[in-house]
């Protein structure tokens, strides 16, 4: 499901959008393509520093949207590609996932998980 277009993004600098849906209502935060690592499952990795209202957002609701995207990568139509990933997202601060992280990451919390339902390159 993760293709090489999409890991070439991630080497890539760019803005990396998550969108969440709690009690109170959506809710959107950022990170950095060149921190998503994938596992060796195909599970999108996402290191948490604070991400505290994701949290309890994915708490109450796991699924997730993810946008990410570089102005650097061949596009459908010319130059810029960008993918939307729909998954089912959880918070793990221990296990193979987690160790993954922290040992690049030093100051995360927690680490963002989130299996692909389904993964569409937008442009």
């Amino acid at each position: 499901m993760i293709t090489e277009k999409l890991l070439e993004i991630l080497k890539q600098d760019g803005v990396v959008a998550i969108a969440t849906l709690g009690q109170d209502g959506p809710h959107l935060v950022n990170t950095w393509n060149s921190y998503i690592r994938i596992s060796d499952a195909g599970r999108v990795l996402i290191p948490a520093g604070y991400m505290n209202r994701t949290e309890a957002n994915v708490a109450f609701n796991p699924e997730v949207l993810i946008t990410v995207g570089s102005s650097k990568v061949q596009g459908l139509h010319g130059p810029g590609a960008g993918f939307l990933i729909k998954g089912s997202a959880a918070f793990i601060t221990s296990g193979p996932d987690f160790e993954l992280l922290k040992s690049k990451f030093s100051w995360l919390r927690a680490t963002l998980a989130v299996t692909p339902l389904s993964v569409t390159q937008t442009w």
